[in-house]
């Protein structure tokens, strides 16, 4: 067995763990100062919005050997706004230029046809309306909305509201650090954009699901039992699934990362820029709030409870019982409760 199943597997008969929830305020404190810089970058530098919501122009070129330098200063002086030029697998160019009057596009094209050394008719131009990409941005924050409402009802019916609330701050936080590393990158927003940002909050709530049911199994019947609270348990389950949210984050994240790195940084493929980097950073604090942020923010929550701060109370008196006559926990669990509570209580970690 490799090293990382072995963990795993030691991991998921709770033979070692990490205490995740302990840590929780930690986890809070890196969240918050990471979403504060995510909010200053945003407010400070803005988006960078295609011209798919600004409006303007998208001419593409068959292969030339004109240099992007000489095009963008070209484009630029031509259309006099700023243009921003890739050059494409095919030896061609892209030049985008955001606010160009549809009425000017036919002698811009005859001017970049003529400084490119290109044939007029070979280079293909696109016009975009700004109130298109309204139309986009607006759509765009309806389908978030009922997503996210649909996700609080079918969380709160399938498992708990506490649950439900914890999944919806998770899911904020991920869009809000994917939208600041945006701000801080400078890339592009376009509908590809919008696209990976819908697509990382399946990515992210499937991650919390499948903690959130190990929680669930783990804690049945936890008032009949003294042998772990419910922060304990909460953590056995994150320990359970971690290697688990490790794998399928790990293999998820390496075809996005080739599609930024070579797809998008070598092969100058604007779209694949646009829809890898959401991916990519959301796939990767998706992983990170399942685990750190989630869970740690049910056990606030449910730890309120009469019935579970009464637990708390008795488990804690309880070790403090078998201490004093030198018992160990084991030992104290297995007379007490007998082999059938302390098997139960072990259920918490089998998924």
């Amino acid at each position: 067995m490799s090293k990382l199943g072995d963990l795993g597997a030691k991991l998921y008969r709770g033979e070692v763990g990490y205490d995740f929830v302990g840590k929780r305020f930690l986890w809070y404190g890196v969240s918050i100062l990471i979403t504060i810089t995510a909010i200053v970058a945003l407010a400070v530098q803005g988006l960078n919005m295609g011209i798919e919501f600004k409006g303007g122009a998208v001419f593409t070129t068959p292969k030339t050997t004109v240099s992007v330098a000489a095009a963008t200063e070209a484009a630029e002086k031509v259309s006099g706004h700023d243009a921003i030029v890739q050059e494409l697998g095919t030896g061609g160019l892209r030049i985008q230029i955001s606010g160009v009057d549809t009425g000017a596009a036919t002698d811009i094209k005859q001017k970049l046809a003529t400084d490119l050394k290109v044939d007029q008719a070979a280079i293909n131009a696109d016009l975009v309306g700004p109130s298109w990409g309204e139309q986009i941005a607006n759509k765009a924050w309806t389908g978030l909305g009922i997503f996210m409402v649909l996700v609080v009802i079918y969380l709160a019916i399938a498992f708990e509201w506490r649950m439900a609330v914890a999944a919806l701050i998770a899911l904020i936080h991920d869009l809000t650090i994917t939208v600041g590393v945006y701000a801080l990158v400078g890339f592009e927003v376009t509908p590809g954009t919008v696209i990976g940002l819908l697509t990382i909050l399946g990515y992210s709530l499937y991650d919390t699901v499948v903690v959130f049911d190990g929680l669930k199994e783990g804690s049945k019947d936890i008032t009949k039992q003294t042998r772990w609270t419910y922060s304990e348990i909460a953590n056995r389950s994150i320990n359970g699934t971690l290697v688990r949210s490790i794998n399928t984050t790990v293999v998820a994240l390496l075809p996005v990362a080739a599609l930024l790195f070579i797809g998008g940084g070598f092969l100058g493929a604007g779209m694949l820029n646009d829809i890898s980097l959401s991916l990519f950073v959301g796939l990767a604090a998706g992983a990170y709030s399942s685990i750190f942020i989630a869970t740690p923010l049910v056990v606030d929550l449910k730890e309120r409870e009469p019935a579970m701060k009464a637990l708390k109370k008795r488990v804690l008196a309880k070790r403090a019982a078998a201490a004093a006559k030198g018992e160990s926990p084991d030992e104290a669990y297995e007379a007490e409760d007998g082999p059938q509570v302390v098997a139960q209580g072990r259920s918490g970690r089998r998924r």
